[in-house]
């Protein structure tokens, strides 16, 4: 279906509305309850379904199968459209899946009066299946005989296998090695070869994906939800129900979390479907935190075959990555975030021979893995940052002298995608890091610990790009409105989703246009009827590329409104003169003329003024005219001229730039319990020129504290013979608490980034990168073992102790 060619079929509408009357009543006794029912195999095909008792449960509407649904295949990444059919994402979901591809997939839904009565409705369809073999591992997956999830798209289970390499043309890490033994000799080599391991991770946001929807008088199906992508969510919409966009509204309220998770297009269009079903009639579309955790989207889990290669004077010759992406039953963004794992697997450090990255993203019957916070680089950094410490270890050299002498410096151009690091702060960071942690003198204190609780240090470095441009398109737009008291509201397609974003919009704004910060209204509400277009919330993309179109539409609303004003101070005695305000706009006029030696012929140009702390201001000199309460009355009230001031621009970003940082962690481990105490964090960030202090602080913190459930318990579980996700609740789930995160030292180093609006650059996801690395290498240094899982569980601890001779 080429919804992005204008060729869906218009008369879809009729058929996907059936005897729809569009008279949605809104009133809270009328909204019906939806619930949706899912499949009890990983692998196999809905044969029938009865229905026939559900439907005689009191208060049931409606119930929905399989069966019923649009024949009709869509994507839900959340990802710009592309016009370029190799840019697209993969169509492989349908609203209700006949096939099922996982334990948990969507095969019904009841409509009812009431959550109870959809609830037991549920229980009493009646489902039969042809079952087929679960594969819930990327092993099973590839296995010789196994069955194709997507046959229609993939003739095996590889949704794509990559191939990145920096260096020569044709390098490869066996020829890298080769060679080094000719020039170097064996003896002066050092290599590490070792199999790494990342969970499978639930997003966890306090809020869940709720929606509800309803048709409207016009025909029009409106869906309100809690999503980080209101755009790419109508445009999805749209192509599940087989009809054209601008038959689709998404509202996007204030919303308590994403994480990534909401970065997805989740039930909206099966709630958008089920409200057409039932005459539009609004329909509220629950999801349960089990439902969330098992079938939404989920952090991939990734194994890395890594090899590492240098000198004995620690100069990193060679590095290289397999990496097999588990992305489960359906493509969501598709190799995207494996691809972006070996990406940044290259970037980070200076290999003098070459690097080496080859990525497989593989379906498998399990949970959809998507979108989480740092897109991919959480597992990219856990295997560059565990190989680096493995080869200090070896080498005997101080972790931090290697990664000084061989991380990558300002300049670098990565030639793949031609992303630069205009501005480097990362040598900074470890410098100024390193001084507030004190690591070496806690290095020299640690380093021959003994006894059954051992205390160690370790370190992680890191970088993370900012925004998508080149690989995908980097556009938005914003819009300013001068209201009568001379304040303004500012309407931002970019969505706030907990991380402060209207804040830093609203100090931008204030900053470029001369308004009071107190004085611009931002907007959080996204309504794609209404709203200025922006792609959304993600990729730390929002302060960097919203934020320049933020910055030029503050520029063009402050010209317009110092426009106005010049025509004021030309015009105060012919036009204004019987205003209340003609007294102050003459005696303005008047001071301006004496200031600047200005007869009465010349004109006043927009060129001399400026706008301060909302008053309008003389340029040279910054004496102040008029408030701009005064401005605002006369423009909307005028006689003469009424002008309602409003500016409106789009930004297409066409460039890109990386942040950087490190985490330095102290721990305590306990060998007999498998416990690890932290001690210590600290976490140096150079991602530009810091905005807010506080709402960057805020980040910082929450990504710590992820990266170190991802260190040592967050793990979801699934049984490899059936499929079934073992801990789909936040009792069995285990996120850290207030008990588990210690006090967090961080700081800036800030560098002017030449690409950003304002100097700045990537902050909100990088937090969640460093901490889980630099805890296992202070694990490390502690007990001398290397772990190679996370989470670093106590199960998992006890049993490297005892086979490493400690226990």
């Amino acid at each position: 279906m080429e919804v992005g060619q204008g060729k869906v079929r218009v008369d879809a509408y009729a058929k996907v509305c059936g005897e729809a009357k569009y008279t949605a009543d809104l009133e809270p006794k009328n909204i019906l309850h939806g619930k949706v029912l899912h499949s009890e195999i990983a692998n196999g095909l809905v044969k029938s379904m009865d229905i026939s008792e559900a439907e005689k449960v009191p208060g049931v509407v409606k119930v929905l199968t399989c069966f019923d649904v649009p024949d009709c295949q869509f994507p839900t990444a959340g990802h710009p459209w592309s016009v370029e059919e190799k840019h697209q994402d993969i169509c492989d979901r349908r609203l209700l899946n006949r096939r099922v591809r996982f334990y948990g997939d969507d095969i019904a839904c009841v409509i009812a009066e009431d959550e109870v009565a959809a609830q037991q409705a549920l229980r009493k369809i009646k489902v039969e299946y042809e079952e087929y073999p679960a594969i819930p591992t990327v092993e099973q997956a590839m296995a010789e005989g196994a069955t194709p999830l997507h046959p229609d798209l993939r003739k095996d289970n590889v949704i794509v296998h990559s191939h990145m390499t920096m260096g020569k043309a044709d390098f490869s890490f066996e020829k890298a090695l080769e060679e080094a033994k000719k020039e170097y000799g064996e003896e002066e080599l050092v290599y590490v070869e070792e199999k790494l391991d990342t969970p499978r991770i639930s997003h966890c946001h306090i809020e869940l994906p709720v929606s509800w929807a309803y048709v409207d008088n016009n025909g029009k199906v409106t869906v309100t939800c809690s999503t980080q992508i209101p755009a790419i969510v109508k445009l999805c919409t749209a192509m599940a129900l087989g009809i054209p966009t601008g038959k689709v509204r998404i509202i996007k309220p204030y919303i308590g979390g994403g994480f990534g998770n909401k970065q997805d297009v989740l039930y909206e269009p099966l709630n958008a479907f089920m409200s057409m079903q039932v005459g539009g009639r609004p329909v509220r579309l629950e999801i349960s935190r089990e439902e969330t955790i098992i079938s939404t989207r989920t952090r991939h889990k990734i194994t890395g075959y890594v090899r590492g290669l240098a000198k004995r004077d620690g100069t990193i010759l060679a590095r290289s990555l397999d990496a097999y992406a588990n992305n489960g039953a359906y493509a969501s963004h598709g190799h995207a975030i494996c691809a972006n794992c070996c990406t940044v697997f290259k970037d980070l450090y200076r290999d003098r021979m070459g690097t080496e990255a080859d990525g497989w993203t593989v379906y498998t019957s399990s949970p959809t893995a998507g979108a989480m916070r740092a897109y991919g680089i959480p597992q990219s950094i856990w295997f560059t940052e565990c190989l680096v410490d493995d080869l200090a270890k070896k080498l005997g050299m101080d972790p931090y002298e290697l990664r000084m002498k061989n991380c990558m410096e300002e300049g670098f151009r990565d030639p793949g995608n031609g992303i630069t690091f205009r501005s480097y702060g990362l040598k900074q960071c470890m410098e100024k890091g390193a001084e507030l942690f004190h690591w070496t003198e806690k290095r020299e204190k640690y380093g021959h610990e003994s006894g059954m609780k051992r205390r160690g240090v370790g370190m992680a470095i890191f970088c993370y790009k900012t925004g998508v441009h080149p690989i995908s398109l980097e556009t938005a737009s914003a819009r300013m409105v001068l209201n009568q008291d001379g304040s303004a509201q500012l309407i931002m397609g970019a969505t706030e989703i907990g991380q402060g974003a209207d804040t830093v919009f609203t100090q931008m704004a204030a900053d470029t246009s001369g308004l009071r910060f107190d004085e611009i209204y931002i907007v959080s509400t996204q309504d794609t009827d209404v709203t200025p277009f922006d792609t959304g919330a993600y990729a730390s993309r929002q302060t960097y590329v919203s934020g320049m179109a933020c910055k030029k539409v503050a520029e063009e609303f402050r010209s317009r409104i110092l426009d106005y004003a010049a025509y004021m101070l030309n015009n105060s005695v012919e036009d204004i003169s019987k205003t209340i305000y003609a007294k102050e706009v003459s005696r303005a006029e008047e001071k301006l003329r004496s200031q600047l030696s200005l007869s009465p012929k010349e004109r006043i140009l927009p060129e001399m003024l400026e706008i301060v702390d909302s008053r309008v201001v003389l340029k040279e000199g910054g004496e102040a005219l008029f408030p701009l309460s005064i401005l605002a009355d006369t423009a909307f009230y005028s006689l003469d001229r009424a002008v309602h001031i409003t500016a409106e621009v789009s930004n297409q970003c066409k460039d890109n730039t990386f942040s950087s940082g490190v985490c330095f962690a102290e721990v305590e481990v306990d060998l007999p319990l498998g416990l690890v105490k932290i001690l210590d964090l600290v976490e140096l960030h150079d991602s530009g020129i810091i905005i807010n202090r506080k709402t960057a602080e805020g980040q910082v913190h929450g990504g710590i504290a992820q990266s170190i459930g991802y260190a040592l318990s967050e793990d979801l579980l699934v049984d490899e013979k059936t499929g079934r996700v073992l801990n789909d609740n936040l009792l069995d789930f285990k996120i850290p608490t207030a008990m588990d995160v210690p006090d967090m030292r961080i700081d800036f180093v800030e560098l002017e980034d030449p690409t950003g609006p304002y100097g700045n650059k990537s902050l909100g996801e990088p937090p969640t990168i460093a901490a889980a690395p630099a805890i296992r290498n202070a694990v490390l240094q502690a007990t001398g073992i290397g772990m190679k899982v996370a989470p670093m569980t106590s199960q998992r601890l006890i049993e490297a102790f005892q086979e490493g001779g400690l226990l």
